[in-house]
């Protein structure tokens, strides 16, 4: 029952001291008759009347923002000068208004008066309760104009509304890169310092981000809550399920805004942006050569120090990334998983498909800007060049004979060795390289495989041919 209720509802056994003090206390009050509210000023009721009619006195000269009373136009401004008049004797951080400074208090003093009826958890305001309360309810008031997508928090909003805007208003100094938030920019400052504030209680490790100390805990705790339904894989969270329930749809809700490339999670969405930005975060202490993700800079620097973690239980060779093993392992197991779809012909590796299938569509992306001449791998470049430099970088151990090819090394050494591991059938000629027995081999049958583009003579070997296009290029033999 309101004021005004209490005025009509007079007592009817007779009592009329206390209804003439009641009705002094009424002639006091000032009502609200559109909102039923009671006010003991007017001053109250008027500024409850520009609350609802959205009338605003006060406007702030720096952004427009309108205010119902001085007071609130006063705090308000403080954030353009940036006075922060309170400071915390604690931690040195600095506040605006008497109470974000009280409600920062509470981080020290571990205080939480407010608590959820649904589950439990304690906070330290009744608006983070509030906020808190809607992931049980579902409720999402804030909703953006341009999409209608709905949100949790009045912040949440602002930060998706940055999508629309494209607006990133927090820069990093030291690389000039942008970000929508500041929480971003902060973790962000974290690869160029190496800061790693969250460490685990259990084994020490730490993390830069608290979300990523979160999912390092379920490794100590072996607890995997979230199961697939389609091939009841488990997961430590729910994110990871999601992500990896993608693999079954096809899902991939994550666009490149530069090619459209497409991807099932944001940050390979992230790491695949850096193409196009050209941003390389990571750099290595020892030869300053920079790399786009962590992971490339950690497999870069065991050049430096030798580490190969790697080995291969069939010969014991070792390898500094866990895909060359596999790769190699292949050798030992003969699988060859690639395959062409031109020619039928099968390889271990997708790079060598890749390589040999340049072979059917002619391409020859690297050039010798000395001689113009192209060639199918940048490896195949590289070895060219040493005819203009002259540069032999492989030596024979025995008679220090030097080479500009490993290749034409390892075949040198059967020399000193006698070794002729391979027989002709035809004519019990040994050689010391299979190469070399294919080869000769078509002496007998009458093979020649490699033919010239330009005349059509056919060759037996690869450098017959090599030898005979210099006619045509006109290099000097």
């Amino acid at each position: 029952m309101n004021v005004r209720d209490q005025s009509m509802s007079g007592d009817n056994s007779g009592h009329t001291d206390q209804q003439n003090h009641i009705g002094r206390e009424v002639s006091r009050l000032h009502l609200s008759h559109q909102y039923n509210q009671a006010f003991t000023r007017p001053s109250q009721l008027k500024l409850c009347q520009e609350v609802h009619s959205g009338e605003s006195l006060y406007s702030c000269d720096q952004c427009v923002k309108a205010f119902a009373t001085k007071r609130n136009l006063k705090t308000h401004q403080q954030i353009h000068t940036r006075a922060k008049l309170y400071t915390c004797n604690k931690c040195g951080a600095s506040f605006h208004s008497s109470q974000a400074f009280k409600l920062h208090q509470h981080v020290h003093s571990g205080e939480k008066h407010h608590s959820c009826d649904q589950c439990g958890k304690m906070f330290s305001t009744s608006s983070k309760l509030k906020r808190h309360q809607r992931i049980h309810t579902g409720e999402k008031p804030y909703s953006c104009e341009s999409c209608e997508k709905t949100f949790s928090t009045s912040s949440k909003l602002k930060r998706h509304q940055s999508i629309h805007t494209g607006e990133k208003p927090h820069r990093c100094d030291q690389c000039q890169i942008s970000f929508t938030t500041s929480w971003n920019l902060k973790q962000h400052l974290r690869i160029h310092t190496g800061e790693k504030p969250y460490r685990c209680d259990q084994c020490g490790k730490r993390f830069s981000q608290s979300g990523y100390l979160n999912m390092h805990r379920n490794i100590h705790t072996r607890e995997r809550l979230y199961s697939c339904e389609i091939c009841e894989k488990t997961f430590h969270h729910i994110t990871s399920l999601n992500v990896h329930q993608r693999s079954h749809t096809g899902e991939k809700p994550y666009s490149c805004e530069s090619c459209g490339k497409a991807f099932s999670t944001s940050s390979t969405l992230k790491l695949h942006q850096r193409i196009h930005t050209g941003e390389k975060p990571y750099s290595c202490e020892s030869c300053e050569k920079a790399f786009s993700t962590f992971s490339a800079l950690k497999l870069h620097q065991r050049n430096h120090t030798g580490e190969k973690p790697y080995s291969c239980e069939s010969c014991g060779k070792t390898f500094s990334t866990s895909s060359k093993l596999n790769n190699h392992q292949r050798v030992h197991t003969g699988e060859k998983p690639y395959s062409c779809e031109s020619c039928g012909k099968t390889f271990s590796t997708s790079s060598a498909l890749k390589r040999h299938q340049r072979i059917h569509t002619g391409e020859k992306p690297h050039r010798c800007d000395q001689c113009q001449i192209s060639f199918i791998t940048y490896w195949s470049l590289k070895e060219h060049l040493r005819t203009h430099t002259g540069e032999k970088p492989y030596r024979c151990d025995q008679c220090g004979k030097r080479f500009s090819q490993s290749g034409y090394l390892n075949r040198h050494r059967n020399i000193h060795t006698r070794e002729r591991l391979y027989s002709c059938e035809s004519c019990e000629k040994t050689f010391p390289h299979l190469t070399s027995l294919n080869a000769h081999q078509r002496i007998h049958t009458g093979e020649k495989p490699y033919s010239c583009d330009q005349c059509g003579t056919a060759f037996f070997t690869s450098s017959a041919l090599k030898l005979h296009q210099r006619v045509h290029t006109g290099e000097i033999l």
